[in-house]
Formats: C-alpha cells, sequence, structure tokens
C-alpha cells in the first residue's frame, strides 16, 4: 500500500505556486516496547485514573489544568483547546533565504520528503530545486499543520527537496550555560597534530547502514531465545574499572598507539629538522677571540 501523504498544498514563492505532497521520512520501527505484566496470572497490568481521597474517577469527568502556582490550576476543556487551534493552510510561503551553514544544527527537529504533487508541479518543483541548489540556500518559512504552527526550512535532496521542522528559539537552551566552565585555552601542538592525524585516518563516506542499533538486535535477539524457550547466559566475568583510577592514561600515548607508529613517526619527523638545526647550531665551536696586536 503507497504511503499517505502527511500534508498536502503548495509551495508559493512570490507569485509562483507549487502544488506538492509531504511524507515523513523517517519511522521508529527500530524500537522495542514492553508492557508490563502480571508474574503470577500472566496478564496485562491496566492503569486506573484515580483521584486521592475518592478513587477511580469516569473519564468524562477529566478535563486538562494548567498548573500557574503550586496547586492552583486554570482549567481547561477540549472545545476550548480545539479553538485556539490553527487552521492547516494549505501554503508555505517561502518568505527568506539563507545559507546552510547560518542556522544551528540544534535547531533542526524532522525531516520530511517534498514531491512534486502532480506531473503538471514538476517543471516548477525542478526549478526550484535547482535553484536551491545552485544558490546552496535554505528555504525558510512558517506552515501550520495538525493544530500546531511550525518554522520549515526546505533544501534539495537528490531528485526531490527535503522539508524540516525547526524549533524555536525558547526550546533550545543556550549553551553558553554549559560550556561556560570549560577552559578558554589552546591545545599543545603536537597533541592537536596526533589527533588530527588520527581523524583523518578515520576519515570516509557516511553510510547510514554501516550502523545497527545493538542494544535492539540484542533484544530480538533475546525474545526470539525467550519464545523458543531458551535462556540467555549472561557473562558476568567482564573487566571491571579499576576504582584506583587507572582509567586515567597518557593522551600522547593513547594518541600515537591509537594512529599507529608509521603514522605518529611522520608527526614526530615534522619536528625533526628544526630541532637537529638547533643542536647544530649548539654543537658548533665558539669563534676565538682576536689577539690585540702588542
Amino acid at each position: 500500500m503507497a504511503a499517505r501523504p502527511y500534508w498536502r498544498g503548495q509551495i508559493r514563492l512570490a507569485l509562483v505556486s507549487i502544488p506538492v505532497e509531504i511524507y515523513s521520512a523517517t519511522k521508529s520501527g527500530a524500537t522495542i516496547a514492553f508492557n508490563q505484566i502480571h508474574e503470577p496470572s500472566g496478564k496485562r497490568i491496566k492503569y486506573e485514573k484515580v483521584v486521592p481521597g475518592i478513587g477511580p474517577v469516569d473519564v468524562n469527568e477529566i478535563v486538562k489544568g494548567f498548573e500557574y502556582a503550586k496547586g492552583e490550576y486554570v482549567l481547561l476543556d477540549e472545545k476550548e483547546i480545539e479553538g485556539v487551534k490553527l487552521e492547516s493552510k494549505k501554503t508555505l510561503e517561502l518568505t527568506q533565504f539563507v545559507d546552510a551553514q547560518d542556522i544551528d544544527m540544534i535547531y533542526f527537529e524532522k525531516p520530511y520528503y517534498v514531491v512534486p504533487a502532480d506531473d503538471l508541479a514538476e517543471e516548477a518543483f525542478i526549478v526550484l530545486r535547482e535553484a536551491l541548489r545552485r544558490s546552496r540556500k535554505i528555504g525558510l518559512g512558517q506552515l501550520a499543520m495538525r493544530g500546531r504552527e511550525y518554522v520549515v526550512s526546505i533544501k534539495a535532496c537528490g531528485r526531490g527537496i527535503v522539508m524540516e521542522t525547526l524549533r524555536y528559539a525558547d526550546e533550545v537552551n543556550k549553551a553558553a550555560s554549559y560550556f561556560r566552565e570549560i577552559a578558554d585555552s589552546d591545545p599543545d601542538e603536537e597533541l592537536l597534530d596526533l589527533a588530527t592525524t588520527l581523524i583523518d585516518k578515520k576519515t570516509g563516506k557516511f553510510d547510514a547502514s554501516d550502523f545497527h542499533d545493538r542494544y535492539v538486535d540484542a533484544l530480538k535477539d533475546l525474545i526470539e531465545r525467550k519464545k523458543k524457550g531458551k535462556t540467555l547466559n549472561i557473562d558476568d566475568g567482564a573487566e571491571k574499572a579499576d576504582p584506583r583510577g587507572s582509567n586515567v592514561v597518557d593522551l600522547m600515548a593513547a594518541l600515537k598507539k591509537s594512529i599507529g607508529s608509521g603514522a605518529a613517526d611522520k608527526t614526530a619527523a615534522k619536528k625533526a629538522p628544526a630541532k637537529a638545526a638547533a643542536k647544530k647550531a649548539t654543537d658548533k665551536p665558539a669563534k676565538a677571540p682576536a689577539r690585540k696586536r702588542a
């Protein structure tokens, strides 16, 4: 069965409108959810909504409340909340374009694939896609979906366009409050050279399929074993951390070992000519002072 669009509408750039469909670009199929089970009976545990001192209550008697002070609530019913939801407008108007590096990655939230809605929209869609690619810009606008208004960005992606919802400024914690205690100092040059060499050695093209959630894989294996009546032997013989702090190692030695002797020797060789020149100057005999004529 074909995927259903998350949103249908049009992207508007000045007087040009392009009919598009938007599909979620991600899925949560990799996660494993558990239910709580009453072990003696094997039945699933249910949850009741209760009020202290009263007991279970009917779901029709429940409303939503916002706590504006300790123990003080403003009560709102569903009709009142629905009344302030934004109508899902069918137009995403691009109001600004920025360089890709101008937006910190922490603001990007959820990606969606954008495709032309029909053959008639394809030509204008391709023109917009290639204009974004050639200019290396990201388009910005605001879009109301399912009662909420989002700041969104669009950028070229292969044959299509990717739209991403962005977090608002008040949804992001300021980095300065977390990083202010870190020293503002320059690292040792030799250590920096070694670390850079290690990064270069491990640099390659990104392929998402190279990475797997090993915890989820192990859970699936455990579940299959249990279904077949098998048990899983847990190895308690793993190495334990030395409480005396043996994990504190010499950074220089660790970096050299990580890179390998060849790369480490190459880094050391950069400094060898300068050291040799300095030694040569030191070893050169001093010139004897000229004798005064009698």
